[in-house]
């Protein structure tokens, strides 16, 4: 039976594939990993016990939001969650809702409409380029400090699979300066990439990718004790389901479309946020990756609802004109609201998950921010965000107006909730006592 010193917290299951290409396997952290308290990592001989590690997820939605349907009318605890933040009333406890965060740089004279000035600033601190973002994105300065003992320093992530529009527009990770890190937005390549296979035979579900590695999944399982071998089964089963989901998708979800006909949209991408979703919770939890980018809809996004009953215009058309009606406006709640549930699944999907003496949702940091804050006006001297999880000295529980910049907040959040010990960020000049 595996002890706490001699399980290590990387555990790979790993395998050949029919054609010989290499799987791997990133394994949930068991109870053998721990100290005998789940505080931290076990030590082993001439290692000190290590803190169980923090992740940061940065989760976009273009657009902006009606502020009236989002933002709490209260400050503090006692705040009543608006239409727009109900999904998130379970895990009241788990978030801080921000409001008035300013977005100074979008507001600096350069190119570009108002959505690429705001994206810019939102993501990197700094004016658009005319091309791109004017530096690197908060992930990746964050990346850059905690990232590189993982498996992937970072992972971009996407949905919506709309190809057109520039740069800044399809794009919120930035390496650098016009360096954009596009979004995985197809999950059979993220399926791929995290598992490392790239055979067809499992897409046909004629075998599976745990084929190749149930030798190594048995011999592990004879060492664990009881608690962790029903984990390891659950994991395995959860990673077949996965498998399955992503390999019954029809033929159009396999590639990037271009601007659909009049009618023409994808009809279901709740069902690929939710893959990508869970696609995104492995990674975190096999501890492949600490750092994360989750773009759910594109800045001055042109996406359709159908599955919201909304199809007459697009996301950006409903922000204008139809927005300035009470019809409108209650449109552009529903779909905030939409986005605000997949959010919610998110944070499900880590609380569930048990690591050490807490959940993986106790070790995330993850802020979920859009470009605007009134989408009619592109107002972005008011951000709307949510901060989420417990890493770190994050508070929960509260709505706060916060009299600081984007560059205030993503400088406290880096190095007193994540731990990324970043030394500074454009537009930030303090730290946010509200918040920690």
């Amino acid at each position: 039976m595996a002890t706490r010193n001699e399980l290590s917290r990387r555990t790979f299951l790993r395998g050949v594939g029919l054609s010989g290409a290499a799987i791997r396997i990133g394994l949930p952290a068991f109870e053998a990993m721990f100290n005998a308290g789940g505080t931290a990592y076990a030590a082993s001989a001439g290692v000190a016990a290590r803190p169980i590690e923090t992740r940061f997820v940065y989760w976009f939605n273009g657009n902006g939001i009606v502020e009236k349907y989002w933002i709490p009318r209260e400050d503090g605890a006692n705040y009543e969650m608006t239409p727009c933040l109900q999904p998130l009333a379970r895990f009241r406890q788990d978030v801080h809702i921000l409001s008035g965060v300013d977005n100074p740089a979008a507001r600096l004279p350069g190119p570009g409409n108002g959505h690429h000035n705001s994206m810019s600033g939102l993501v990197s601190g700094q004016v658009f380029s005319g091309r791109g973002a004017g530096g690197p994105s908060i992930d990746q300065v964050i990346a850059q400090r905690i990232g590189n003992d993982s498996r992937f320093r970072s992972l971009q992530i996407g949905v919506c699979q709309e190809s057109f529009g520039e740069s800044i527009q399809r794009n919120m990770s930035w390496a650098g300066r016009d360096r954009p890190l596009p979004p995985e937005m197809i999950p059979h390549r993220l399926f791929d990439r995290l598992f490392g296979s790239r055979e067809p035979y499992w897409i046909d579900r004629k075998k599976s990718i745990l084929d190749a590695v149930s030798d190594e999944a048995s011999s592990l399982k004879s060492a664990l004790g009881h608690g962790d071998q029903q984990r390891l089964d659950e994991y395995l089963t959860s990673v077949r389901s996965l498998e399955r989901s992503v390999a019954s998708l029809p033929p159009e979800y396999t590639q990037a479309v271009e601007p659909p006909p009049e009618g023409g949209d994808l009809k279901d991408w709740p069902r690929i946020a939710k893959l990508q979703t869970d696609l995104l919770v492995h990674a975190l939890a096999s501890r492949q990756t600490r750092v994360a980018s989750y773009m759910l809809t594109k800045c001055q996004g042109l996406s359709r609802f159908p599955w919201l009953g909304h199809t007459y215009e697009r996301h950006h058309e409903y922000t204008h004109g139809r927005v300035e009606s009470p019809e409108g406006q209650r449109i552009l709640r529903d779909i905030n609201r939409w986005h605000v549930e997949e959010f919610a699944y998110f944070l499900a999907k880590l609380k569930s998950i048990p690591e050490g003496a807490g959940t993986l949702l106790d070790h995330t940091c993850a802020l979920y921010v859009h470009e605007h804050a009134e989408a009619n006006s592109h107002k972005n001297a008011g951000l709307a965000m949510i901060a989420a999880g417990h890493a770190g000295n994050l508070k929960t529980g509260l709505h706060t107006r916060v009299a600081g910049t984007v560059g205030d907040l993503y400088l406290t959040l880096a190095e007193e909730v994540v731990g990324a010990p970043i030394g500074g960020f454009p537009t930030g000049d303090k730290k946010l006592s509200q918040i920690v």
